[in-house]
């Protein structure tokens, strides 16, 4: 894209999932220049601590079956106007920016008004989640290919879509998707996948508050059914999941709670995260 002489750009970045070190060297470079920071709900806020200090950070916080939820015309409002102003703008947002977000809104509002932009990749959840769970997506013997999806709306998955994901040996990872298990573990043994198929709930991902459930399929009723999880929560079905037992690293902390504070305050202090490196 050209570049505009009388105006900064967008920058669009991933900070990862819920461990605020997953953050990339370049995203935590670009925060501390920024002029205007727009974060996402998801986002550890310890992050905050690398934001520059003159900088305005503009809390727009997104959730499912959340009416309190900032509206995408709202955030794309939001890029435009500070862009114009010629200032430099980082959208910050949980996870990786290509995998289920709102980013084609926000590159299309930014190309339509001709701001340059640039995309810095992040780590997104199912890989967060999966490493810190000692869960290859992939494996030898176990599975060879992965499929990112999300469950919210019915409508979007046909009778076809459910016998296909019920008999494949691909790892299956879906988003945002924990709110409707129930059902969607009931199209899934409706449409014969294996009872003895594993699958995993992982609650707040590479945080301290992390929490990994795991069954059967046909265990699923008596162990996790009905069950409420914390957001953000991932599932994880598939062979893999067997791996958990052998290759857990991470030691959960034993007091449950949500790693998303109370996000008030524009600077949570806290320790240095990556006290050595010259960013």
């Amino acid at each position: 894209m050209p570049h505009h002489q009388n105006r900064k750009k967008v920058i669009i970045a991933g900070a990862g999932p819920g461990d605020p070190e997953l953050i990339t060297v370049k995203a935590l470079r670009y925060l501390q220049k920024a002029d205007v920071v727009l974060i996402d709900r998801l986002v550890n806020y310890e992050i905050l601590n690398y934001v520059n200090d003159s900088a305005e950070i503009i809390n727009i916080g997104k959730e499912g079956y959340n009416n309190s939820s900032t509206p995408q015309p709202v955030i794309n409002q939001l890029l435009v106007e500070h862009a114009l102003q010629n200032k430099l703008v980082v959208r910050l947002k949980g996870g990786d920016v290509s995998v289920f977000s709102n980013i084609l809104d926000e590159l299309r509002i930014l190309t339509e008004n001709k701001i340059p932009f640039e995309i810095i990749p992040g780590i997104t959840a199912a890989c967060g989640a999966a490493a810190y769970a000692g869960i290859p997506l992939t494996a030898r013997g176990s599975s060879t290919a992965v499929r990112l999806l999300t469950y919210h709306n019915t409508a979007d998955v046909t009778k076809l879509d459910w016998k296909e994901l019920a008999n494949t040996d691909d790892t299956l990872v879906f988003y945002m998707s924990s709110q409707n298990l129930d059902e969607l573990i009931a199209h899934l043994v409706a449409n014969s996948i294996s009872l003895n198929k594993s699958l995993a709930v992982i609650e707040q991902a590479t945080s301290v508050f992390q929490q990994v459930h795991t069954c059967r399929i046909g265990e699923y009723p008596l162990k996790l059914g009905y069950k409420y999880f914390s957001s953000p929560s991932l599932v994880i079905i598939g062979k893999v999941v067997e791996l958990h037992d052998s290759f857990r690293w991470f030691l959960m902390d034993k007091v449950h709670g949500p790693y998303l504070s109370d996000k008030s305050d524009n600077r949570i202090p806290v320790k240095t995260i990556l006290s050595g490196i010259e960013l």
